[in-house]
């Protein structure tokens, strides 16, 4: 049987290879961004779920680089949380009372067109993560570490349970978050070994996936996820909102549903981070405001994410519909 790490290495990253897979014909082609900054990355199970030569599937539109992305838009730039300006070791950021978040590694699962971290400098010297360990240890005022990336289920479950051990030991430590999306592109990565950790863990665990519409979602991923559901483990999803993706009440209402249906709860509805190359998927505020609304008109209110966007600099995310 395939492990997550043999699955992962049939990751397309190759531009014509996903093209042959989907079908495109020469004139789709063309729109292809064949030399992109921020490499193609697209797992094998995501790749199934586009539609055959349709650059308007709306999965297929979240990963492969098309040559708008060279157009330069105003106010969209390389680090536009400014992750920079937060770092306190080259891993930890804080940005936020009693949290910080633990830059685990620069590797992902799959490469979204529109990710605010896609300039990052990551520390791929440093092994471990004892400065951080060290740093936190010392803040009796930290009481929840993020755990994100790239995406920290791409770290080993070796790895993953030195650092676990390291964090549970620390007594004001309460919480520990993952962001991931790992999940929706390669489910196996849930192994019984990596659910046994998180349940184990003394801090309490929340489990936060990042899908984007419904079509992400199949049974097999709501199986894996259920396997943490079932340990305890507080499962949330957060969703960028994206032009011709998402940006309609149908695909949220679904992707709210299926969510909701399955124990994850809708947590936030970003608005688009402005990274250099992502201006194409920008939607209106005021759209985004009467997204929310019809949500709220058809589904309970915990099944109703929280639109957000990130102003650099602000103690907490900015709540656009109060």
């Amino acid at each position: 049987m395939n492990t997550w790490r043999d699955i992962f290495k049939v990751n397309f990253r190759q531009w014509d290879k996903l093209a042959d897979f989907l079908e495109l014909d020469s004139d789709k082609r063309g729109f292809i961004l064949k030399n992109s900054r921020f490499a193609l990355n697209v797992p094998l199970r995501l790749a199934q779920k586009m539609a055959k030569n349709d650059l308007s599937c709306p999965v297929l539109k979240q990963f492969l680089p098309t040559i708008v992305e060279e157009k330069r838009s105003l106010n969209y730039v390389a680090d536009p949380v400014n992750d920079a300006q937060f770092r306190c070791t080259s891993k930890l950021l804080q940005k936020y009372e009693g949290r910080v978040l633990l830059v685990c590694t620069s590797v992902c699962a799959m490469h979204c067109r529109y990710c605010f971290r896609q300039n990052y400098d990551y520390d791929c010297e440093q092994k471990g993560f004892q400065k951080e360990v060290e740093m936190i240890q010392g803040d009796s005022s930290i009481h929840e570490v993020i755990l994100s990336g790239g995406d920290p289920l791409s770290l080993s479950n070796r790895t993953l349970t030195e650092l676990l051990d390291k964090l549970n030991a620390i007594s004001h430590l309460k919480r520990i978050r993952f962001h991931t999306r790992f999940p929706i592109g390669i489910p196996e990565r849930i192994d019984k070994e990596f659910v046994d950790l998180l349940a184990d863990s003394r801090c309490s665990i929340w489990f936060v996936i990042h899908s984007n519409h419904s079509h992400e979602l199949d049974e097999d991923i709501l199986v894996h996820l259920e396997k943490l559901r079932k340990r305890g483990i507080v499962l949330l999803n957060q969703t960028v909102l994206l032009k011709d993706v998402n940006d309609n009440e149908e695909a949220l209402y679904q992707l709210c549903r299926k969510l909701s249906d399955n124990g994850i709860l809708p947590y936030y509805l970003h608005q688009l981070d402005k990274v250099d190359g992502a201006a194409h998927f920008e939607v209106d505020e005021a759209a985004g405001h009467v997204l929310i609304r019809q949500l709220s008109a058809r589904l309970p209110g915990y099944a109703v994410p929280k639109y957000v966007r990130e102003i650099a600099g602000e103690k907490n995310k900015t709540n656009l519909l109060s």
